[in-house]
This record gives structure tokens, C-alpha cells and sequence, in this order.
């Protein structure tokens, strides 16, 4: 019995994980031509980063900046713009958000059918 409950719970803190990945993704896909945040600037870039605990191996997951620069654009009409009329935009690519998005929505898939599958089993456990 203890094997399933830690199959569930190893599944569900998967699923914790990925979701923290996807709302991160979100962030960035929701500010992608955000030119001016509280802090002054473009948005930048959000990355998670998952790493386990060594001393309890519980995974947690950081979010981190990316130090990309974002790109130029020469747009003199822009209440952003500087006063040379370049706009800085955030260094968010579409592109590779979508890719993440479906990996981490892959993974979060994954987790999903392994926690239905060790509770059917422990379902049937019981039955016997």
C-alpha cells in the first residue's frame, strides 16, 4: 500500500511542478510586448528552474531572469521610446514559449496518467 501512496504522491508533486513551469510560461507569453514595468524597463524574461533537496529530496522549483537582452525597434511614436525613438522590448520569444508550453503541458500529461494509473491500482488493492 505505502508503494502506491508514494507512486500518488510522487505523481501529484510532478504535477505541482509542471504547473508552476506553465503558469511561469504564461507570465512571459502575457508580457511578451510589455515596454514598461513597475521596476523601470522591458519585462524580462522568467525562467523556472527545478532542482532537489539533498538533504529531504523534495524537488522545488526557483524562477530566474534571463539575461538575454530583448530586441531594438526604431519606433520615434512609442511613449517608450528613447530619446533616440528606440523601443526596448522584452527579450520574450514566442517561439520558444510554445515549445516549453507544450513540453511542460507533456509532462504534466505524464504525471496526470501515472496518478490515475496507481490509483486504479490501489483501487483494486483495496477490492481484494
Amino acid at each position: 500500500m505505502r508503494t502506491f501512496m508514494r507512486s500518488l504522491a510522487t505523481s501529484a508533486q510532478g504535477m505541482a511542478t509542471q504547473q508552476k513551469f506553465l503558469d511561469i510560461i504564461a507570465e512571459n507569453i502575457s508580457n511578451a510586448e510589455t515596454t514598461r514595468t513597475p521596476e523601470g524597463g522591458a519585462y524580462k524574461r522568467q525562467v523556472a528552474v527545478a532542482s532537489r533537496d539533498p538533504r529531504t529530496g523534495e524537488i522545488g522549483v526557483q524562477v530566474v531572469q534571463d539575461g538575454h537582452e530583448g530586441r531594438m525597434v526604431h519606433d520615434p511614436a512609442h511613449p517608450d521610446a528613447d530619446p533616440n525613438g528606440n523601443v526596448f522590448y522584452p527579450n520574450v520569444d514566442l517561439n520558444t514559449e510554445m515549445v516549453d508550453l507544450m513540453l511542460a503541458r507533456r509532462l504534466h500529461e505524464a504525471n496526470l496518467s501515472a496518478f490515475q494509473t496507481a490509483k486504479q491500482m490501489l483501487r483494486r488493492a483495496l477490492d481484494i
